[in-house]
């Protein structure tokens, strides 16, 4: 199967990390982050257009710093930097301020953009010397919000009409339907309906593949429509776990069979088969999918990316065993058990936690990578009566605290 690769464009990016950073103080220019994925339709949309014109690329290497950051790999700057979306187009002082940016930029808009980014820079450094950039006036802090107000919070985010929460584009929220799912002891029928209707528009409407399987990325519309069509291995494993516990919790069976088809789509085509563990994407690729299913069948599938990320994976570990518990499946949970203990000998480090990606030189230490593993950790013993994976967490426990 095909595998991912970044494309490249005649934009001379540098990775992220101090030395572009201190590049960029000492010839006093701004820094152009380029935040991508490589399962992104838009992200490579705009380096075969945008920065794959000669001219654009000139620019950006003359006046800028460039630095692309691959999302997947690096979480915590995305999750600082990102924009709205990715592509993020963001553009930063030399000490990571944030001067300005979007998400995708076409090519007709680029060259205005980065002449008002550099003018903006020459106008700030003639006013005022000093490296660096006024901090904005202190936020006023109110007192804390009340389990009521977040509550009602949550609530007003429901969408009624067609199920699901938040704006556009619409994402398949699990934390709001467990929410509602958790409630249900409560004598109020709001809750069945709220969970009922949001699973039901997520798992049977365009975000879900009905012939290969498994959960898109988002859907366009607030209907459910016109979905990017990349699959993520972590929103395949929480809704594999949200539609196994929906089924229990609701008495559906409808819940749990569709949580048999999403673990049939992580199986089949993010797993590997062999030594164990969860490839971390599959690719967007629109016209595959609009084919009909006899199509399909001659065209070459969206390409899957082989890199192992240990959060998505402890989830998955998580989302497996409960699975193999569900349906009664061994050979399930003993490869769930494989998976983890493959991504854990590739990412743990006695003292040091686990890193982001498996075999990876990436960042160590991220917080969500801890806390999924230790759930995962915990699972396997649940499952397995092996106290060396109750250890594991515990270490892990103890690495977060210190």
């Amino acid at each position: 199967m095909p595998t991912f690769e970044m494309l490249s464009s005649a934009v001379a990016w540098l990775p992220w990390g101090s030395a572009a950073f201190a590049r960029a103080g000492a010839e006093g220019k701004p820094v152009i982050l380029s935040l991508t994925a490589s399962w992104c339709d838009a992200c490579g949309l705009m380096d075969r257009t945008t920065y794959g014109d000669p001219m654009v690329a000139t620019a950006i290497n003359r006046r800028f710093v460039p630095v692309r950051v691959d999302v997947d790999a690096r979480p915590d700057i995305s999750e600082r930097y990102t924009l709205g979306g990715w592509p993020t187009t963001a553009f930063l002082a030399p000490d990571g301020a944030i001067l300005g940016g979007g998400t995708f930029v076409s090519l007709d808009r680029m060259p205005s953009i980065l002449d008002t980014v550099t003018d903006a820079v020459a106008r700030h450094r003639a006013a005022a010397p000093s490296p660096g950039i006024a901090a904005g006036p202190d936020r006023a802090v109110g007192p804390p919000p009340t389990e009521a107000t977040l509550l009602a919070a949550v609530w007003d985010a429901f969408d009624a009409d067609h199920g699901g929460f938040g704006a556009l584009p619409r994402f398949p929220h699990v934390a709001p339907v467990r929410l509602a799912l958790a409630l249900l002891h409560d004598d109020d029928p709001s809750y069945r309906r709220i969970a009922e209707a949001s699973l039901d528009a997520m798992g049977w409407g365009a975000l879900y593949d009905e012939v290969d399987g498994g959960f898109f990325r988002c859907a366009s519309t607030r209907d459910w429509q016109q979905p990017q069509t990349s699959k993520l291995l972590d929103t395949n494993a929480a809704l594999l776990r949200l539609y196994l516990d929906a089924g229990a919790a609701l008495d559906l069976a409808r819940f749990t069979e569709r949580a048999a088809d999403v673990l049939r789509y992580v199986q089949t085509w993010l797993a590997d088969p062999v030594d164990g563990g969860w490839f971390g994407a599959q690719g967007a690729d629109a016209p595959y999918y609009a084919a009909p299913a006899s199509t399909r069948r001659a065209l070459d599938p969206p390409i899957v990316g082989r890199a192992f990320y240990a959060d998505a994976n402890a989830d998955m570990v998580s989302a497996a065993l409960h699975a193999a518990e569900v349906f009664g499946d061994d050979g399930l949970r003993d490869f769930a058990i494989k998976s983890l203990e493959r991504v854990l000998l590739a990412c743990y480090k006695p003292g040091g936690g686990v890193a982001h990606e498996a075999g990876g030189s990436g960042i160590r230490g991220l917080l969500a990578d801890q806390a999924a593993m230790m759930a995962a950790c915990l699972d396997a013993f649940d499952a397995t009566s092996n106290i060396v994976y109750e250890m594991m967490a515990e270490e892990l426990a103890h690495y977060v605290s210190r």
